[in-house]
């Protein structure tokens, strides 16, 4: 997520014009397309190291056994299948010429990847889980639900606004003034509900205090309080290409932590070590 970010951010996202070559005549970056394809083409070549761990994890899962591998295959394939389908998104992409719908599509899938990897990682292992509060249960829904709108309406905001890759590229008609504050609104209400959680879990039972359980929803606070900060900044200094790909990197955070919020508190580890 974040080096596709850097593509845009550089100007590099037809560093490559076409796809799956690099160019009509060349599957690799030619040294006409200068740093722009570089760029661009090592972003493509991710998607090798991506599919090689991918295909080793699912590996590894299958020989767990029926019994061990409850929980894991799944998620396990479905990362199996999502790197080469954003591989073929990530063609319509610079087919179309860098269309922010497409570009805002790419981002969404890699964001529902990184909450699927998130829950393999969580059943993969062993964590102590402490029961809740019902309060402190419901809040869970409404975190993951305002976080989820927040990631979302940033993409739109995204395709609204500069850094769209290329110079040439169409952006898709939005306000970027109001839908800033559209973005930012759920974002703080998701700030509000996680502060009120954290505290409801600490203050009931002192047992939360080092759980695992506070320190996931501690960690979101934390990126989404610096979330917030990022924010506010490049919207104040013009959207700069630096904090935008901090920003990028947040989010990329949000979407893992929202998955482990949700399932720290509403699930419980379906596998474990021994």
């Amino acid at each position: 997520m974040v080096t596709g970010g850097v593509v845009r951010l550089t100007g590099s996202g037809l560093g490559c014009p076409t796809w799956p070559k690099c160019t009509d005549g060349s599957l690799v970056t030619t040294p006409e397309m200068g740093i722009h394809g570089v760029i661009e083409f090592t972003n493509r070549l991710l998607t090798f190291v991506l599919a090689l761990v991918a295909v080793f994890t699912f590996v590894a899962v299958v020989r767990l056994g029926r019994e061990l591998r409850k929980g894991l295959f799944a998620p396990a394939l479905i990362l199996g299948f999502g790197i080469p389908a954003q591989a073929v998104l990530g063609g319509f992409t610079v087919r179309t010429h860098l269309n922010p719908w497409f570009v805002g599509a790419h981002f969404v899938l890699s964001g529902y990847m990184i909450a699927v990897a998130s829950v393999l990682v969580f059943r993969a292992f062993k964590t102590e889980h402490v029961a809740v509060s019902p309060l402190s249960y419901s809040f869970a829904n409404g975190i993951a639900a305002s976080g989820i709108f927040a990631v979302l309406v940033g993409v739109l905001v995204t395709g609204a606004g500069p850094h769209s890759g290329d110079a040439q590229s169409v952006r898709n008609g939005l306000d970027l003034e109001i839908w800033q504050h559209f973005h930012s609104y759920p974002a703080y209400l998701m700030i509000t509900l996680v502060i009120m959680q954290l505290g409801l879990m600490i203050r009931r039972d002192g047992k939360f205090a080092g759980s695992f359980q506070s320190k996931v929803i501690a960690g979101l606070l934390a990126v989404s309080i610096y979330q917030a900060v990022i924010g506010v900044a490049q919207a104040r200094l013009g959207v700069p290409p630096l904090l935008v790909g901090l920003h990028m990197l947040g989010a990329a955070s949000l979407c893992s932590l929202l998955t482990f919020q949700w399932l720290v508190v509403r699930a419980k580890p379906s596998v474990t070590k021994g």
